[in-house]
This record gives structure tokens, sequence and C-alpha cells, in this order.
């Protein structure tokens, strides 16, 4: 079985447990900030850190992916090599295009080529579909290695509990919006004159401008000419 589940069955709790709401990311060593969070939405999440082990520079990052999450797209980052660690699934899941899933994302691993020294910054992205409805907390326990030690930031709470020592990043889904896309659709946007953006009806009038000035320097043209003969 995975290694941060079976960290994190040590700790207590399970990598979709109750957190207090705001609180794990505000806080967590390791962070994770949504591009959304709408449910159903795709979601860029970036996660960032800025420290080492004590004072160890980090040389691996591997972030647990819930359950509910099957497929996932790593963000390239020119300092680390990444890889996508797989589970086979139970029972093959639809992926909307008329085949199925059969294993899914466990792991995201990324390697620094180069270790980054302790009091340094840096962030790794992940592009997925965010699962669940509003108020679900989505958790990604975080096991941060050093050339010396490691982090584990996989620990959960209740909600009232005390933050503990090594919170695990996590995200609160809100509403769902639009198309799924984190926004309101193309032709929803194209529909709302309030936003500015429908400028179907603008376009309309220039064209009856335009075609009546059109044809009134017809009509003129057409005069002289027949003056002249």
């Amino acid at each position: 079985m995975r290694t941060l589940r079976s960290r994190a069955a040590l700790v207590g709790g399970t990598t979709l447990a109750l957190l207090v709401a705001g609180a794990g990311a505000a806080s967590a060593h390791v962070t994770v900030t949504p591009s959304t969070t709408a449910a159903g939405s795709y979601s860029v999440l970036t996660f960032a850190f800025g420290h080492g082990c004590g004072e160890s520079p980090t040389t691996q990052v591997a972030i647990d992916i819930p359950d509910e999450i099957v497929t996932v797209t790593p963000t390239i980052n020119p300092n680390w090599d990444v890889e996508k660690v797989m589970e086979t699934l139970d029972e093959p899941v639809d992926d909307g295009h008329g085949g199925q899933y059969t294993e899914r994302v466990d792991q995201v691993v990324y390697t620094a080529k180069s270790p980054v020294p302790d009091g340094l910054r840096d962030t790794l992205a992940l592009s997925l579909q965010l699962p669940g409805e509003e108020g679900d907390k989505l958790v990604f326990p975080v096991i941060q290695s050093c050339e010396e030690g490691e982090n584990a930031w996989i620990q959960t709470y209740e909600d009232g509990e005390p933050e503990p020592d090594s919170p695990a990043p996590f995200i609160e889904l809100t509403a769902s919006e639009g198309d799924g896309h984190g926004g309101e659709s193309a032709d929803d946007a194209a529909a709302d004159p309030e936003d500015g953006s429908d400028t179907s009806g603008v376009a309309g009038w220039i064209g009856v401008v335009l075609g009546a000035l059109g044809l009134a320097a017809g009509g003129t043209a057409l005069v002289r000419t027949r003056r002249s003969s």
C-alpha cells in the first residue's frame, strides 16, 4: 500500500477528513493555492514551500492524490524531474470519451535536479478536475524529503481542534460554476449585456449604418453619371 497512506494512518485521520475551513492552506509549511475551488472545475493547484528539513536542502516532494481524482497533469518545472505513480483501479471508470480508465494517478513525485537550499522558495503545479460538491475538502498529504531527514505534511484534524504540527495541504470546494471549467460558458458570456461582452447588437447597427452610407454613395455616383451623359 502507499507510503503516504500508511504514514497518515499512524497519525490518525484519512486523506478526506474534515478540516478547519481555511486553516490548513493558510498555515501549512507546504501550502496549496488553487486557480479555482469551484466543484467540477478544472483547477491548477500550486504547491509551495520555502524551507528544507531543518536546514537540510530539499531533494524530493511527493504529493498524495485523493482517491476521488483519477487523472492529473503535472506542470513541468525545469528544476525538477516529475513522475506519476499509478494505481490500478478496483473497477474501471468511464473516461467520458467512450473509453475507460483502468488505473489512476496515486502520487505525483517531483525530484530536484539540484537540491533546493533551506530558505529558498519553489512551486510545483498540478492540473486536475475537482470532484465533489460545495463544502467538500480535498486533502493532499505531502512528503518532503531532504538530504538529511524528511518532513511528513500528512496530519489532518477535525473542526474545533488545534492545528497539528505537520498539517497536510487542503482545499475546500465552493459552488460549481457554468460549464465546469471554472467559469461561465462562452455562450453565457456572450448573452450577458451587463458585462459589456454582448457586442452582437452593436455590430448589427454598425452594419446598418455602413450599408446606408454605401447606398447613398452609390446613388450620388449614379446621378452624376446621368448628368455628365
